[in-house]
């Protein structure tokens, strides 16, 4: 297991939009532009094999994509390379993290000054949640599933640990960029599942539309 003092000062950033990874949980990605086929190889040199996730921000003012000041770090678990060069990798999460600077230059792709302190509950065990009503969460779950026409496996989200099935839920589910970021940054498994409830109900009265999806 990786202990805070064994975290780098300096890694790699993979900046996609809607794409969250959370402590403890796995990010499979599909690697193909060349920057980023680089990334990977110059990750797996190292003795951490961590890449930072991390939102693209709008900056006003700024020429390209900024960063989200709050990513998550995952550390490369599985690789594999297709027959045409493209990669196959697994990304374990390990911790959150704050974007301290980024660092100019040097590497096609981008790299940052990253901060650790505040988020040593992620290098724990697993999360629970004392205050969960999984029955009222899978019903409005449920709801949403059925308006959005999709299909679950309800008796094994029935089983599932809080965190599991929070966090999964948090990153496989529809949902922008910016939903995606306050997901990430929940203090605490219980915020998390508030929150996600929130943008669940919000969706089901219709979003900015305010109309009830039917």
């Amino acid at each position: 297991m990786i202990k805070q003092a064994d975290l780098p000062d300096t890694i790699p950033i993979f900046p996609l939009g809607g794409a969250l990874l959370l402590p403890r949980s796995r990010l499979p990605l599909h690697i193909f532009e060349p920057r980023y086929l680089q990334m990977i190889e110059d990750t797996l040199k190292t003795s951490t094999r961590l890449i930072g996730m991390v939102q693209p921000n709008v900056i006003p003012g700024r020429e390209g994509p900024g960063l989200h000041t709050i990513g998550c770090a995952g550390r490369i678990t599985q690789f594999s390379e297709t027959e045409d060069g493209r990669y196959m990798v697994t990304l374990a999460g390990i911790s959150r993290f704050r974007v301290s600077a980024e660092i100019e230059g040097f590497t096609p792709y981008r790299r940052c000054e990253v901060a650790w302190d505040g988020f040593g509950r992620d290098l724990g065990t697993d999360e629970t949640d004392g205050n969960f009503n999984r029955a009222a969460f899978l019903d409005t779950l449920g709801r949403y599933f059925d308006v959005r026409g999709l299909s679950a496996d309800w008796e094994t989200l029935k089983e599932a640990d809080d965190e599991l099935l929070i966090n999964s839920l948090s990153m496989m589910l529809d949902l922008d960029s910016e939903d995606k970021q306050a997901l990430l940054e929940a203090p605490s498994l219980s915020t998390r599942r508030e929150t996600l409830v929130t943008l669940i109900e919000y969706a089901l009265r219709g979003g900015a539309d305010g109309d009830m999806m039917q």
